[in-house]
Formats: C-alpha cells, sequence, structure tokens
C-alpha cells in the first residue's frame, strides 16, 4: 500500500544556526532594560563617571573606612546573571525551570570573581531542562495531596545539586572560555585586527543573525570587558547604525522605483528607532551591497579602536539615541566620528553599485525575491501572492472559515521590525472598522499554535511555520508598506463581515476542533466562506466516468499504516492508482510535512503537495483513509487521513466539505462508525446538498 520511500529534506543549517542564535538572545533581550539601567548608572555614578558617587559607584570608603559596596557591582555580578538564567529556563520549563535556573547559576557566581553571563547562559536552561525530564520521571505517580510537597522538595534538592556543580566545575570551565576570549579580543585590538570582524558579522546580520552575535556574544564579552576599562568597543560591533545608513541614503539617491520611495522612511526607523532589520531587504535586493555594509562597519571599528572609544553598555535596540546614552564618558567623539564615518563609506560604495547598475527593475522587489531564492538555494515567495510554503500551511491562500481574532508579527527578537508591522497594521486595521482584531508581536521562539494569522518576513517564515501549523501564514519582504497588508485587511474584512462564515464556524465549537476550517482554500477574497452548494453528484455522482473528485475506490475504511509517513504514502497511492498525481507529488506531500504539519485537529490531517508540485497534478482528487486505532502524528493521534491534489480550485469544495464536517463532534462520531463506503460518501454528499 506505499509508494517508494522518501528521504526526509534536512532543515538548512542556516535556520539551525539561527534557532540557535535566537535562544541565546532571549535570553538577554527581555532583560534589556537591566541592562540599560546598569549602563547609566555606571555612566553616571562610576569613578570616572559624569557625576561620581563613591557610595553608588563601589569606589572608596565609609566613614568607618569600609569599602564601599555601591550598586553597580551588585547588578553585574548577581543581578543580571540571575536575570539571564531565569530567563533561559523559563524559556525552557516555565517558571519551574526559571527558578531551578537561577538557583544553579548561584554557584556559578559565587565561585569566580568575574561576571558569569555564559555560565548563567548554561545553566539556566541546563537547570530547566533537567528539571523537566526529571519531573516526567514521576509524572502522575504521586499520591493526591502530596504533589506541593514533591514539587518543591525536587526542584530545591536539585538546584541545589546544580548549584554544586557550578561551583566546582563549570565556574572554571566558564572562566577560562571568558579569559581565553578576551585574550582574543586583545590580540585582535592590539593588532589592529579587529575592523576584519565586519567581514562576518555584516554578512551574518543581513541573514538574521544580528541579535544572536550582539546579545548572544558579544554583550557577555564587552560587559567584562566594561567592567574592567569602564567601557567596551564590543557594543558597536554590531549595532553601529552607520553601515546600514549609509545603504539606505543611497537608495534615496540612486536607487528605484518602490526601494527609493520607501527608503526615507526606512532610514528613520532604522537611525532613530534602532529596528537594523528594516536595511536588510534593501541589501538582499542586490546582494553585492553587502560590500558597502562590510566596508561601512570596518571603518566605523576601526576609528573606535584608533580613538580608543567605546559603550559603557549595549545599545539596543541599535538607535542612535540608545548609542549616544551608553557612550562613554571620554568616548563622544570617537562614537560619533564612527557612525559618520561609517554611513559616509557605507554611502559611498552602495552609490557607487547602485549607479552602475544596468538594470532597470534592479529595485523591484519580485527581482529583489528571485535573487533572495538564489542565496537560499530553494524557492522563495513572489510579491503578487503568498502560495505554498510561503502562503500557509495548507497551500494556496488558506483561508479560515472562523472569523479573524488574533493576528500576530514574528520576527528574530520579537521587539524590532515585528513591532513596527504591527502597529502599521493594527492601524490599517482599525482604520478599516475591525478594532477588535487584536495584532500582537512576538518573538518566533516564544510563539504557540493560538493564532488566526501569522506574519513574518520572508526569510522567517520556515521556522514560524511548525509553532503555527494552524494558521495562515503572510510572508512579507519588509514590514514597512508590504502590499501584503491589504491582503490582510481582506481577509479580516470577509472573515469577520457577517454572513462570510460557515454556519458551522468556531463560534459554537470548541478552539481544536476550528482547526480543520483552516483548510478550507480558495484563490480569490470572493470565495472566503463560500462554500458553493454542490449537489451529492458533484461529490460522486461522476464515478462512472471516473471523473469524480472523490470515488469509491478512494475510501479506505480500515488503513494499513502504523505511521505518519506511510499513511501519506498510502493516501498518495490512492491519487496514483487513479491517475490524479505522478509519484513526484507524493515525494512533493513529504516536503509538505516537513516543513509544517498538516495536523488540523479533531483527529484529522490533510496530507498534500507543496505548490512547486502543480505540475505533478494530472487532475483533481480526494483520497480519504480511516484509521480506527488511530496514528501518531507529530504527537497528535490521527484517525483520519485525507489526501489531496487540485487543480483550478477544483478540490475547494470537498474541502470546504471536510472542514464543516469536522468542527461537527456528531458528523466526526458518525465517521468514526461508518461500516460502509457508502455511508462516508453520503455524509459528504448531505453537506454538499
Amino acid at each position: 500500500m506505499a509508494t517508494e520511500t522518501v528521504a526526509k529534506p534536512r532543515t538548512s543549517a542556516r535556520v539551525g544556526v539561527q534557532k540557535f542564535g535566537t535562544f541565546l538572545s532571549g535570553m538577554i533581550m527581555p532583560n534589556i532594560g537591566a541592562f540599560i539601567a546598569w549602563g547609566l548608572i555606571t555612566a553616571l555614578f562610576i569613578e570616572k563617571g559624569w557625576i561620581p558617587v563613591p557610595a553608588l559607584g563601589g569606589f572608596g570608603t565609609n566613614a568607618d573606612g569600609d569599602p564601599n559596596g555601591g550598586i553597580v557591582g551588585p547588578m553585574v555580578t548577581y543581578l543580571l546573571p540571575i536575570l539571564i538564567a531565569y530567563t533561559g529556563g523559563r524559556m525552557v520549563y516555565d517558571v519551574r525551570g526559571g527558578v531551578v535556573g537561577a538557583i544553579a547559576t548561584m554557584g556559578v557566581i559565587a565561585g569566580t570573581d568575574s561576571p558569569m553571563f555564559i555560565g548563567a547562559m548554561i545553566m539556566g536552561p541546563l537547570g530547566g531542562w533537567t528539571m523537566k525530564k526529571i519531573d516526567s520521571i514521576w509524572d502522575g505517580k504521586i499520591r493526591p495531596g502530596f504533589e506541593m510537597l514533591v514539587n518543591n522538595f525536587s526542584a530545591g534538592i536539585w538546584g541545589a545539586l546544580l548549584a554544586l556543580g557550578g561551583f566546582y566545575g563549570l565556574s572554571w570551565v566558564v572562566q577560562r572560555f571568558t579569559d581565553g576570549a578576551g585574550a582574543v579580543v586583545g590580540f585582535l585590538v592590539n593588532n589592529g585586527l579587529l575592523p576584519l570582524t565586519s567581514i562576518f558579522i555584516e554578512p551574518a546580520k543581513v541573514l538574521f543573525l544580528n541579535n544572536a552575535i550582539n546579545h548572544g556574544v558579544l554583550t557577555p564579552l564587552g560587559i567584562q570587558q566594561s567592567l574592567d576599562q569602564g567601557k567596551s568597543i564590543l557594543f558597536l560591533l554590531e549595532a553601529n547604525p552607520g553601515p546600514g545608513m549609509g545603504i539606505l541614503l543611497a537608495y534615496m539617491f540612486f536607487g528605484r522605483g518602490a526601494a527609493r520611495a520607501s527608503a526615507p522612511g526606512a532610514a528613520i526607523i532604522h537611525f532613530l528607532g534602532g529596528i537594523h532589520e528594516i536595511y536588510f531587504p534593501y541589501v538582499l535586493m542586490k546582494p553585492i551591497l553587502i560590500l558597502a555594509a562590510i566596508g561601512g562597519g570596518m571603518t566605523g571599528i576601526a576609528t573606535l579602536a584608533i580613538t580608543n572609544s567605546g559603550l559603557v553598555a549595549p545599545a539596543a535596540p541599535g538607535s542612535i539615541i540608545a548609542v549616544l546614552a551608553q557612550t562613554a564618558r571620554d568616548s563622544y567623539l570617537g562614537v560619533i566620528l564612527s557612525v559618520i564615518l561609517a554611513t559616509t563609506v557605507s554611502f559611498l560604495i552602495a552609490s557607487v553599485i547602485l549607479r552602475a547598475s544596468k538594470n532597470t527593475g534592479e529595485d523591484d522587489l519580485s527581482a529583489a525575491t528571485s535573487r533572495m531564492e538564489a542565496m537560499k538555494g530553494k524557492k522563495s515567495s513572489v510579491s503578487s501572492a503568498l502560495t505554498g510554503d510561503r502562503a500557509g500551511a495548507h497551500g494556496e491562500g488558506t483561508v479560515l472559515t472562523r472569523p479573524v481574532r488574533n493576528i500576530v508579527f514574528a520576527c528574530d527578537a520579537g521587539m524590532g521590525s515585528s513591532a513596527m508591522g504591527a502597529s502599521v497594521l493594527r492601524n490599517k486595521i482599525k482604520a478599516a472598522g475591525f478594532p477588535d482584531v487584536k495584532v500582537t508581536n512576538s518573538a518566533i521562539a516564544n510563539l504557540n499554535d493560538t493564532y488566526d494569522v501569522v506574519v513574518t518576513h520572508q526569510d522567517l517564515t520556515e521556522r514560524a511555520q511548525p509553532r503555527t501549523s494552524s494558521a495562515v501564514h503572510y510572508s512579507v519582504d519588509n514590514f514597512m508598506n508590504s502590499p501584503k497588508y491589504d491582503d490582510i485587511v481582506e481577509l479580516v474584512r470577509s472573515s469577520n463581515t457577517e454572513g462570510a462564515v460557515s454556519e458551522a464556524g468556531t463560534t459554537a465549537a470548541p478552539a481544536e476542533s476550528a482547526q480543520p476550517a483552516a483548510a478550507a482554500s480558495s484563490s480569490a477574497a470572493a470565495t472566503h466562506g463560500a462554500h458553493a452548494a454542490v449537489p451529492a453528484s458533484g461529490v460522486d455522482g461522476q464515478a462512472a466516468e471516473g471523473k469524480g473528485v472523490l470515488l469509491r475506490e478512494s475510501v479506505v475504511l480500515n488503513g494499513a499504516s502504523r505511521d505518519r509517513d506511510a499513511a501519506i504514502d498510502e493516501a498518495g497511492k490512492l491519487l496514483l492508482d487513479r491517475g490524479a498525481v505522478d509519484v513526484s507529488y507524493v515525494h512533493a506531500m513529504h516536503e509538505r510535512e516537513e516543513s509544517v504539519s498538516t495536523y488540523m485537529g479533531s483527529f484529522l490531517a490533510i496530507p498534500h503537495g507543496t505548490n512547486d508540485a502543480k505540475e505533478h497534478i494530472n487532475h483533481s482528487a480526494v483520497s480519504i483513509i480511516r484509521y480506527p486505532e488511530g496514528i501518531d502524528w507529530g504527537g497528535k493521534q490521527v484517525k483520519f487521513v485525507v489526501g489531496v491534489a487540485g487543480i483550478n480550485n477544483e478540490h475547494l469544495h470537498i474541502l470546504s466539505s471536510i472542514a464543516k464536517i469536522f468542527t461537527n463532534k456528531a458528523q466526526v462520531a458518525q465517521l468514526e462508525e461508518a461500516t460502509t463506503v457508502e455511508e462516508v460518501l453520503e455524509l459528504f454528499g448531505k453537506v454538499n446538498a
């Protein structure tokens, strides 16, 4: 019953690095306010600060002759690492993981005299993860009334053991690593090689590794250097707004079309708002512009090194306002000069590149998309429509039969470009007359499958889809003025207008039962909720001619498969037997499953091919397989697998029928109890009648 085994595609190395980097920066970003507070206190009250105060800055002695402790030292030694550890532990195992991670980190802090940021970034997640594993050992086995006793003592005992391990073991390892990293930085500075780091930093930024580099690597090292020297050049290796500003200025003078028109607004957001992601698409339009970013970055770093300038704490976001607020007292000239020179060099290089371009469509977003595809080595979206992996979890133009209530913008850190995009779209939706639709922003790592619509930059969609498989996904190439915002507004209007939502919508169904509605697809706004009334013969009446979408021979009441991949093969085999598809389409069904789960809820999965596989469809067809005992589908139980292949949206009526059936518990029960194929066909016939 199965086709040949299909190799599962692997996630790209870049996405893997992004995920790891996002996790690291995810421990730092929520606590940036604490870093800024420490930086301001340091800049003001240390011995070399603007307003030296011994009792606050921690220098000199008090009236009794005892050394002043101050608050600068305790904040960087205890507060900041513990905040990082708690955040990391909570990311892994909620509050319980955060508490254990914080306890464990105290051992690392006490085991050395250096600020243990790297130790906190290890012990926090480690504490949360190990506590989660330990809890799983006796999950469901604790006698009633003893839960609190077991939970509290297990967390306390394990946290204490981790703290001891950190004190006697990890603190020494981290200290050696910190000393080694500091020696490397010192070597680069002393030999004038630090500017060369831009060769790696600037391209990595454009690949959305900026937060990982800045807050996952440079910030911990910079804090140590700042504590020793009162400032650090490392805080500006990535955060300098000059390179991006130069590229945007070049587009303002020498760009074309939409890129030139949007560049002034992007420049304001980048330079004053500190959202560096805003200029990444402009580089991706013409990747050679990365040379301008590298040139500007190297110039800025060289200027800082020559003038011995730096910041006292991280500048986050990378706004010129934040940069100046964290500049050391003796470094204003060097820092300002580094931003100006970085902007100038980047502008000059980018201007030469743009003026030398002979392609009048170079700045067109569709051209940028094709170049991005070449860089990524895989298909990307086009600016006219969101399809395939870019469009949503379920093929062409996924449509919800439930009203749109929650929209989320997701980016790497959830604080920069996503917040800007959410603000823009929120205003558009309010202007359209739907103020009750909630538009929020979030880090990809914090997404869950509770949203109706998810919006991401097209380079990040691959990471967001698995976390939000039942939502409609929109990918944009910029967060300022994407034409996709109008598409989303139209989706809200069509889905939330009275009469546009199916009577079987989720207002009367549980949240999980609502998920199958996402399978009802359409290529135009006019079809939203328009479950066209197709007679029963439309489902099975053409069976004699072999032209129906759903035929008797395509319904199996007792599937033979025992796992997800075999079930996809089994559903694909039924489509193959009818000549509806070729074997490449079955391969594409597996590819789709790897990118985003087709589990819909209510024991239903709808495997189908990627958008690129349409050429492998001969005619529209649907196969239905029931697994009475259920099979595991990525951690979810599935009893019904519906294979789908469609040309020219001919399969949309049956998908609408499936959505309506599986939002009705009584009809799902009928399907579970059906003893003949005719009962299944009759049920679908009644829905379409």
